[in-house]
């Protein structure tokens, strides 16, 4: 009984902390470098494989262009950042993981974990639906409707910084039913309450959708639906998983 309402691990001095906390830190620093040295020798295929959606709507004789000397260097290198941090996201929230676990009681532990891998596949599957959905409808709509007489040719870094938010956007959006299992595991709400509250959701999602996205009708739209479905997703999961608590 006693190991369900204490911590595994014995207090330890606040010196000892922080030198985990370093410690862990250097290893996140470490295998974020292990996955960008590889990964830059390819730096130039990626930002083509990033820029392949905005390329394949653009007019025949169109490209994208630089405008700062720095650019073409500097561009893929920092892509090439950005794609090394996501991909060694696991081994950093492993880290994260370990530092905060003994504080966490044994159930809060079995509840924790399946949440930690589950937000990382959540947030993969934002940046995938965004790439794969949002991109092609997006640049289609936007290469369609520019004026005639107008060349439509996008520089590279803005380009990034773009679709860099809207990766970041679509990933932390796709953690709603993370946040809605948080909420009604705490106490912080019920099932019945965020029910009840659905009409006041459908709207904050299409405001969080214009706070987050360009000031387009069409990426408002396509983050704010899938808000709305993981919403209730959510909402189902949360329902089941209190329904088993009370099943004896």
């Amino acid at each position: 009984m006693t190991d369900d309402i204490t911590p595994l691990d014995e207090p330890q001095p606040l010196i000892k902390h922080l030198i985990e906390l370093r410690d862990r830190l250097l290893r996140t620093m470490l295998a974020i470098v292990c996955v960008f040295v590889p990964l830059f020798y390819f730096s130039q295929e990626l930002y083509t494989l990033v820029a392949q959606p905005l390329m394949q709507s653009l007019p025949a004789g169109t490209s994208m262009i630089a405008t700062d000397v720095t650019s073409p260097f500097l561009v893929p290198f920092k892509l090439t950042l950005y794609v090394s941090i996501l991909l060694a996201m696991p081994l950093i929230l492993h880290q994260a993981w370990g530092f905060i676990s003994p504080g966490l009681y044994k159930h809060e532990k079995m509840f924790a974990l399946p949440l930690l891998a589950s937000s990382i596949a959540l947030f993969y599957a934002g940046v995938a639906f965004a790439y794969f959905v949002v991109f092609p409808v997006l640049f289609g709509f936007f290469t369609a409707i520019a004026p005639e007489g107008v060349a439509v040719m996008t520089d590279i870094s803005r380009y990034l910084d773009f679709v860099i938010t809207l990766f970041i956007a679509f990933g932390v959006a796709f953690e709603l039913p993370i946040a809605i299992l948080l909420m009604v595991w705490s106490g912080i709400t019920t099932v019945e309450s965020l029910r009840e509250k659905r009409a006041y959701v459908v709207v904050g999602c299409f405001v969080v959708g214009m706070l987050l996205t360009p000031p387009d009708i069409i990426s408002q739209t396509l983050l704010a639906v899938p808000m709305w479905l993981l919403f209730e997703a959510g909402v189902a999961v949360a329902a089941l998983i209190k329904a088993k608590e009370k099943t004896p």
